[in-house]
């Protein structure tokens, strides 16, 4: 089981809720420490998760994730819903870029993502739930790729997938089909021509025999 999938198990399923999409990420600015803080628990990994409870009405929510060095578990950190999110700062809109801002009404944290990719589905997954889930104040994208917004979008190529199976499907069926025409065609021909050489022996042996 992968980390993704560990962390919808643990973190979320037993709340009621399905995880959306995840993101590991790191810090791009360190969080300044007090000078007199001590009993750190050590290295850890990040993940910043999107869920949504099964009950109606459906809340979705944004949860911060830790899994500490040498343990198999996670761990679940600050959570915000989904209606404190103001702003998702992508970096830079001309290319794949790991980097990006989340805005909440009390926080503001500057992130990378392990891959641009990675990154990227996460975006299209968060921009897609604030508009099926938020019907008010909306999230403001900027700096954002336009495939993150729409167009190439993780679902409509989904979609896009689907379709040529089918086309393809579709076709393969037709060449399929009159392949077994043409074999039909040429059966039914050497048929005719069967019984034309049987008709035409059976009128030589009756000549012969006169």
């Amino acid at each position: 089981m992968n980390a993704k999938s560990a962390i919808s198990k643990e973190i979320f399923a037993p709340h009621d809720e399905r995880m959306l999409g995840a993101v590991q990420v790191k810090r791009r600015t360190k969080k300044k420490i007090p000078f007199l803080a001590t009993g750190g628990q050590g290295e850890y990994l990040t993940y910043i998760c999107l869920s949504v409870t099964n009950k109606k009405p459906a809340q979705a929510s944004i949860t911060k994730v830790k899994q500490f060095e040498g343990s198999t578990s996670f761990v679940r950190r600050t959570q915000w819903m989904l209606e404190q999110l103001r702003q998702v700062n992508g970096i830079d809109p001309n290319r794949d870029s790991p980097e990006f801002d989340l805005l909440f009404e009390n926080a503001f944290d500057q992130w990378v993502a392990s891959t641009a990719s990675e990154k990227c589905t996460f975006f299209q997954v968060l921009h897609h739930t604030c508009q099926r889930y938020l019907t008010d104040k909306k999230p403001e994208f900027i700096n954002c790729q336009s495939k993150i917004m729409g167009g190439n979008s993780i679902l409509h190529s989904a979609a896009d997938s689907v379709t040529s199976a089918v086309q393809k499907a579709s076709q393969a069926l037709n060449e399929r089909g009159e392949r077994l025409g043409r074999a039909e065609e040429k059966t039914e021909e050497l048929k005719n021509s069967a019984q034309q050489f049987a008709e035409t022996a059976h009128k030589v042996r009756l000549w012969w025999d006169k």
